[in-house]
């Protein structure tokens, strides 16, 4: 049986390497990433895209490059004409702002690949559940199925033993 597809988009890769943090949040976020990584590999099929290694790289230079020692066993999906016309849809119809192009991007490059999930801790333009319903609208009049977004927790395995 084949793994489903797993989407990691920039946010993931950045809490997996960053330093640890005195906030509380930010580091909760950092143990739930280690903690959803380290079994990802065997549960998902993980996938990435140009623009996540062009996000990667950029910043300070130590640390782009753990970042990318990260994304370099993992599986590059193309963006293609289809991604960039739903990218486009996305930013038009305003389900997600103008100046969250990338984040369009990142959306419909997981879509127009046929990616079931899209992993990332961006609430404020990807995993947003007030935009969700926008977002799927335009990828199924578009012609796709929406991926599901979600944060590292809420793809955890899930644990039946201790009810």
């Amino acid at each position: 049986m084949l793994k489903p597809k797993v989407y990691i988009e920039t946010t993931v890769i950045s809490y997996l390497t960053a330093r640890p943090t005195q906030d509380v949040i930010l580091a909760g976020h950092q143990q739930i990433t280690r903690d959803w990584w380290r079994h990802a590999a065997s549960r998902f099929a993980l996938v990435v895209s140009e623009l996540v290694v062009n996000e990667a790289s950029a910043g300070d230079p130590d640390a782009a490059r753990d970042r990318l020692a990260l994304l370099d066993s993992i599986t590059l999906l193309d963006a293609t004409e289809e991604s960039l016309k739903l990218a486009q849809q996305l930013l038009k119809s305003g389900a997600i702002p103008k100046k969250a192009a990338e984040d369009a991007a990142h959306i419909a490059i997981a879509v127009t690949n046929g990616v079931e999930y899209l992993v990332t801790w961006n609430c404020r333009h990807i995993a947003n559940a007030t935009m969700r319903s926008q977002i799927d609208a335009v990828c199924r009049k578009s012609g796709f199925e929406p991926t599901v977004i979600c944060t590292p927790d809420e793809l955890m395995e899930p644990d039946h033993g201790n009810q």
